[in-house]
């Protein structure tokens, strides 16, 4: 099974992942990182791997924060 890759393998390179820990570091909620890291489009896992979070969680935010934003534009 030559050319095979392991799925929890990033393939973002590590400059990118260092610029979005540089960029979410004064941040304190989760909704609030995921908004700026997903501006990257970084996967789930590369941003949770910045946020030090499980995958699940990153979803859960993302979600959250589009439920603040409909409800404030109502």
């Amino acid at each position: 099974m030559a050319g095979r890759t392991s799925p929890t393998t990033s393939e973002t390179g590590p400059e990118i992942l260092m610029l979005g820990y540089i960029c979410i570091k004064s941040v304190e909620s989760l909704p609030e990182k995921v908004g700026i890291l997903d501006r990257f489009g970084l996967s789930d896992a590369d941003i949770a791997r910045i946020c030090n979070a499980v995958p699940g969680s990153i979803r859960n935010a993302r979600a959250q924060s589009k439920k603040t934003t409909q409800s404030k534009s109502k």
